[in-house]
């Protein structure tokens, strides 16, 4: 009985040869969480949920240093500290300054001083790597399948042919005519696919740095976000210190209302005083003049004492006989 060995994800028990290479997962769990690349460093992880596609490094790291910018070398959306991400700033402290990727054309490599480690002999950078490994397994895969494939029905042509006999030659002639047609059509297709996998490069417009649109879109879909969060707290901004100054300017307009009508109020009531205040001294000035008036006019000769009224009587009853004496002396 063959050995069977148990999912890293489930934990179920399945033969070697239904695993994955890589993680040991079984079908179901690489389909209920596939191998997905990360937002930001473009690594591949398991994705736990379908909206998770962020890794828990990067996860982490959002929490501590908020969202990541552009590294200045590889423009990978990773550059939590700094201008720089970890891995440019592990590999420049390691290996020196970076040098121009031979794939993409960008300051992004970095020279390890070791031919084994370039691939192909030429100097590429972290994602340009990855690309070009992605698509040598992808090609060993189809060779694999393909020889598989070619092995197999050359197996069965063959049985067949050799079940063959008697009247069924004629059989035989048509399959083994048919079978040397297809094993030349099956050969070329193998040694152009071996020759197209032996002369491969990476392509650029398999997830390159330069083409990968994917990592632009979220670029700008994060700083679109951005600004239209900046641009609503401007607005909400300017629309509280428009009301401020509108509940100032109506303040201001109540004070002033109030101050002009207390003004007015003040104004009367000076004028109220002073009115009264003018009448009475006017008053007062007529009495004195009358006062002085009487006090200048003549005053009345005093009446003759009683004395010297009887003297008159007697001197005016006595001029006659006066006269008369005096005139007869």
């Amino acid at each position: 009985m063959a050995a069977l060995y148990a999912c890293t994800k489930c934990n179920q028990r399945f033969p070697f040869e239904a695993l994955s290479q890589g993680q040991q997962l079984c079908k179901e769990c690489r389909i209920a969480h596939p191998m997905v690349k990360c937002t930001y460093c473009r690594t591949e992880f398991q994705q736990e949920s379908k909206t998770n596609t962020i890794c828990k490094k990067c996860a982490h790291n959002v929490k501590l240093y908020g969202t990541p910018k552009p590294c200045q070398y590889c423009n990978i959306i990773a550059a939590f500290i700094g201008n720089k991400c970890q891995r440019c700033t592990n590999w420049e402290k390691r290996h020196g300054p970076p040098q121009p990727c031979e794939q993409c054309k960008q300051q992004c490599a970095f020279d390890r001083k070791d031919d084994r480690r370039k691939v192909d002999g030429k100097l590429l950078c972290w994602l340009c790597t990855l690309s070009y490994k992605r698509v040598l397994q992808k090609t060993r895969e189809q060779r694999k399948q393909l020889a598989s494939s070619s092995h197999t029905s050359l197996s069965q042509k063959e049985q067949l042919a050799h079940l063959s006999s008697g009247h069924y030659n004629s059989q035989k002639t048509l399959s083994t005519s048919s079978l040397q047609n297809e094993i030349p059509k099956k050969k070329a297709k193998f040694d152009s696919i071996s020759t197209n996998g032996d002369s491969l490069s990476p392509d650029p417009a398999l997830d390159s740095p330069g083409t990968d649109h994917f990592v632009i879109i979220t670029q700008l879909k994060e700083e679109v976000a951005s600004l239209k969060k900046v641009l609503h707290q401007k607005d909400q901004l300017i629309l509280d210190k428009e009301k401020k100054i509108t509940e100032l300017r109506a303040e201001f307009q109540y004070q002033e209302s109030q101050m002009r009508t207390k003004m007015n109020q003040m104004e009367k009531t000076h004028k109220d005083l002073v009115e009264q205040l003018q009448v009475p001294a006017g008053m007062g000035v007529g009495g004195e003049g009358e006062g002085e008036g009487e006090g200048r006019s003549p005053s009345p000769s005093p009446s003759p004492s009683p004395s010297l009224s009887l003297s008159l009587d007697l001197s005016v009853s006595l001029c006659p006989s006066f006269r008369r004496a005096t005139g007869s002396s």
